[in-house]
């Protein structure tokens, strides 16, 4: 009897059981009416204990009749590879390599590459393998620790939590140190059928000459030697959550505030070329009327998207704005998670944005309204990497770590953007 008998004999038994006790609800039931519901029940489980059995043997048998997979037939065969240490299909690590490779990777952390053994520096190089070396963890000539991908996987998740910028900009991954920025104006469209006779209007994407580059991220981190004996685990969360951190808040100010390619920072908003800024009616204050004309210097195209970015403290001051009839513009947001809103847009605020001045003379960018997704671009450079400083720290109880993390920003339409100036 195959599988499928099985399953249709124990549901026959179900169902007539099902039926006997329908009928019977709320009154007594007879002894042999007992009888034929408890066997037909027995019988119902001795058909699926059968089904499960025929089930587990045809996935066994399955699993016997892949060749890959079949076992050795003596002690002197190869051993062959389980399906969870095969190689990945594009040629990289497999689940069960990359879950040695970060237990190799903190064994590294907790006591240097000089403790690692000779199979788990070749894991940890999988070039000498033959297997595909991205993102692998990788020793090279100064002694740097390529962070393997589950690790960093878990810092790239923990960062749109933490700022302002990442979670509304695109995000994009890139192998390279510079990518160029294409024209926005590559693509034209018109009405008609190609049948009567319209004609297409050719266009062709004009490369820019400007790129945006991937800048370095330098960080230092000291860990108690007690600290390392805990499990990987906690060391893991350690990592995410330190690195995540630091990360998160030296990004965000490049983000916004960056001078560029040539100091070695991503490019702020408020600092990229072409941006339109709109002046404030008045010195050392806002109004109402100056966010409404900020906001409407924006195409309506990126205003339907658009988002105000201040300071805290000119935000306190966005919230004490109010109509002529003493209602506040200001709304809280009534959802978990979700910003308030100034005139029915989502305002952030970011400690990077400077505040409005009061020295004589000075000129500040208050605030932003934009579409960041359109505006902005932000390139990871996947790539994380730690080196171990082990004897710098002894004398302390501590073991140093050196990250370096690659990423990269600019505003790719300018349009997108309006900051408003307050003169002071």
């Amino acid at each position: 009897m195959d599988l499928k008998e099985l399953v249709g004999k124990a549901r026959q038994r179900v169902e007539e059981a099902r039926r006997i006790v329908e009928e019977y609800a709320g009154k007594a039931m007879p002894a042999d009416v007992k009888e034929q519901v408890d066997r037909l029940l027995a019988e119902a489980k001795e058909l699926k204990a059968q089904a499960d059995r025929a089930a587990e043997v045809q996935k066994l048998q399955a699993w016997l009749d892949e060749p890959q997979y079949r076992r050795p037939m003596n002690e002197g065969a190869a051993k062959a590879l389980a399906p969870e240490d095969e190689p990945a299909e594009d040629g990289g690590l497999s689940e069960a390599q990359k879950k040695k490779q970060t237990r190799a990777f903190f064994k590294a952390l907790r006591g240097g590459l000089g403790v690692l053994t000779r199979e788990e520096r070749e894991l940890l190089n999988p070039a000498r393998k033959g297997l595909v070396a991205t993102k692998a963890l990788v020793e090279d000539a100064a002694g740097e620790i390529l962070v393997p991908e589950e690790v960093e996987a878990e810092i790239y998740r923990r960062l749109p939590k933490l700022t302002v910028i990442r979670p509304l900009a695109t995000v994009r991954t890139t192998g390279s140190n510079r990518v160029r920025r294409r024209s926005l104006t590559e693509l034209q469209v018109g009405w008609g059928k190609l049948e009567t006779g319209t004609a297409l209007v050719q266009s062709t994407p004009q490369p820019g000459e400007e790129y945006t580059y991937v800048e370095d991220l330098y960080g230092l981190t000291l860990v108690g030697e007690d600290e390392l004996d805990d499990t990987d685990v906690n060391l893991t969360s350690f990592v995410a959550d330190s690195f995540a951190q630091a990360i998160a808040e030296a990004e965000d100010t490049a983000f916004i505030a960056g001078t560029g390619h040539a100091n070695q920072q991503p490019e702020g908003i408020l600092n990229a070329a072409d941006v339109p800024t709109v002046a404030a009616g008045q010195t050392a204050a806002i109004t109402t009327d100056d966010i409404l004309t900020l906001i409407y210097k924006v195409p309506a195209q990126h205003r339907r998207n658009g988002v105000l970015i201040a300071n805290p403290e000119t935000v306190l001051r966005l919230r004490l704005l109010k109509t002529t009839d003493g209602q506040y513009l200001w709304q809280p947001s009534l959802v978990a998670g979700q910003p308030d809103t100034f005139a029915g847009y989502p305002v952030y605020d970011s400690v990077d944005v400077p505040t409005i001045p009061t020295t004589a003379g000075q000129t500040n960018k208050v605030a932003i309204f934009g579409d960041v997704r359109s505006g902005y671009r932000i390139l990871d450079r996947q790539g994380m990497t730690v080196k171990v400083l082990q004897e710098r720290y002894a004398d302390q109880g501590l073991i140093g770590y050196r990250v370096r993390y690659r990423v990269g920003g600019s505003v790719v339409r300018p349009e997108a953007f309006a900051i408003l100036t307050v003169a002071a």
